[in-house]
């Protein structure tokens, strides 16, 4: 019985640790709240360069609504995109919001998915695709989407999986 007691409280405790992780991963990025900041990418495969992020000036700004941090993301002269990032009852999640200059949705938008809370911590998220992305984009069914800080929270890092390769990864210096 007394095992049983045990294991309950150590799950119980380590779900506990993830949401901390989870938590002090969105207060950090709440802080920056009003702050733009300026970067660019620093890795993508030859293969599909070049294109509408490499050699461009990156920036985005954390804004926050209604509990959520909006962070317009800006490639170049091009404002269209936005990143999301929510509090969900397990953790939270990642969204891409794109529009079309005049503000209309594009088609291809909200595409994300929620934090794997076995991994995540207070400087670095992973965000899976969900079921919505792989229905909208099928070969991003396999996408992983990586939010992180580095250790000394000077640089922040938006990267880019499929299938477990690397295919973006972007730098911010905070």
């Amino acid at each position: 019985m007394i095992t049983k007691y045990l294991i309950v409280c150590l799950i119980f405790l380590s779900y506990g640790c993830m949401a901390q992780g989870d938590s002090a991963f969105f207060r950090e990025l709440q802080s920056k709240k009003g702050k733009t900041f300026y970067g660019k990418a620093i890795y993508m495969p030859d293969t599909v360069k070049p294109n509408d992020f490499w050699g461009k000036k990156l920036k985005f700004t954390v804004t926050e609504v209604n509990g959520e941090l909006r962070m317009p993301f800006v490639v170049g002269e091009n404002k269209t995109r936005t990143w999301i990032l929510r509090k969900t009852g397990g953790g939270l999640e990642l969204k891409h919001d794109h529009r079309h200059e005049d503000g209309k949705p594009d088609s291809i938008s909200n595409y994300g998915g929620p934090s794997d809370p076995e991994i995540g911590t207070e400087l670095i998220q992973y965000f899976p695709a969900d079921t919505f992305t792989a229905k909208l984009i099928p070969a991003a069914a396999g996408n992983r989407w990586i939010l992180q800080f580095s250790p000394d929270k000077k640089r922040f890092y938006y990267i880019l999986e499929r299938d477990n390769v690397l295919r973006f990864k972007a730098e911010f210096k905070l």
